[in-house]
């Protein structure tokens, strides 16, 4: 039995035919939605590459791009397609194509299905990125004389300033590296000196942050400089008053700005797919009923127009036969080769029959 069977005349084929080929052409604009909003994030990735570590972040906005060049062919011929389908003549040119046309095309929204959903699994990836990128970034802060990373203070310090935060995970990241060039350390002074000399590691470390750290907002000056300790400052406690420097994690503020693009991008992208799904339905109902005009042989007249043939347990046992059936089709011809009896027959007659041999006289 055939599931969701319309009956279709020829005025609702026509009508079909024609709102399909609107909807495909819409489709081709949603195709360039997706490209459009895969290369945006794309570009909002590669602006930031500097504080990401390598890794797949650039999947999902590969995944839409691809998707929407491909959603651009697929529309912009099915839309050929339902034009044809408007005359029957015509359609006759489609029919064998137009059943591949609509498993490609259904595998195809697949994907879009699976990009969208990606959209929400990748924080986890661009969590661990952002970590490891800004903790090798906020390392080499003080590097402005290293080819390769005499831009990282600059990139450092407009993404603090921008993004209203301060180091890594917090403020306190600043305090655990030397973030000040030796170049601008004075090394006659004893105060530098004890500092190194009180270090394993031989580092200037000082429990202050870059300018970038400090909030414009506050009514106090910055105090970006012995920020735990009270008696340096006149009527300050680090414990309980509000530091006047941006107190959230770079990390976290990349992380929430991403999330909340990627977020956006998932919605529209389930929306695309919503919509790619509905046009294919037209379309299945298109094919199913032009081809049973075809076979009724009444142009003009009523026909039939279904999702699926039979039932969805048949379609599915049916399918599931087909892919047994492939798999068993070398196993078939591999055990009849076996029982073959005409094969590994060696043949002494190399070929020849009826051959008459000599007999050598005997000697007398």
């Amino acid at each position: 039995m055939a599931v969701l069977k319309v009956k279709f005349t020829k005025t609702k084929r026509d009508k079909l035919a024609q709102i399909l080929w609107i909807l495909n052409w819409v489709s081709v604009v949603s195709g360039i939605i997706l490209f459009s909003l895969g290369l945006f994030l794309k570009i909002e990735i590669k602006k930031r590459n500097e504080v990401m570590a390598k890794g797949d972040i650039n999947s999902v906005p590969n995944m839409l791009i691809s998707v929407g060049v491909i959603a651009c062919i697929i529309n912009f011929l099915g839309g050929k397609i339902c034009y044809d389908c408007s005359d029957a003549n015509k359609f006759s040119r489609w029919k064998l194509v137009m059943l591949p046309y609509i498993i490609c095309t259904f595998c195809f929204t697949f994907c879009i299905l699976v990009g969208s959903l990606m959209c929400y699994t990748m924080r986890n990836e661009l969590e661990e990125s952002l970590y490891l990128g800004l903790r090798d970034a906020i390392k080499f802060y003080k590097d402005t004389d290293i080819p390769g990373r005499c831009f990282l203070k600059k990139t450092v310090d407009l993404l603090q300033i921008g993004f209203r935060c301060c180091g890594n995970n917090g403020f306190r990241d600043w305090f655990e590296i030397q973030w000040v060039s030796p170049r601008y350390l004075n090394m006659a002074s004893k105060e530098v000196l004890d500092r190194l000399k009180s270090n394993v590691d031989g580092k200037f470390l000082v429990d202050g942050v870059p300018f970038s750290c400090c909030n414009p907002s506050s009514p106090r000056p910055c105090i970006q400089y012995q920020l735990t300790n009270n008696s340096a400052h006149y009527n300050y406690d680090f414990l309980t008053e509000e530091l006047n420097i941006w107190m959230k994690g770079c990390r976290e503020a990349l992380l929430d700005y991403y999330t909340g693009i990627m977020r956006s991008i998932g919605i529209a992208a389930l929306l695309i797919w919503l919509f790619e799904l509905s046009v294919l339905i037209g379309v299945r109902y298109l094919q199913t009923a032009m081809k049973n005009v075809l076979l009724l042989g009444d142009l003009e007249g009523e026909s039939d127009g279904w999702l699926l043939e039979n039932s969805f347990v048949e379609t599915a046992k049916y399918n599931i036969n087909i892919i047994k059936n492939l798999g068993k089709a070398n196993q078939i011809s591999t055990v009849s080769s076996m029982n073959d009896p005409n094969i590994n027959v060696q043949n002494t007659d190399c070929g020849k029959t009826n051959v008459t041999t000599k007999s050598i006289p005997e000697a007398r």
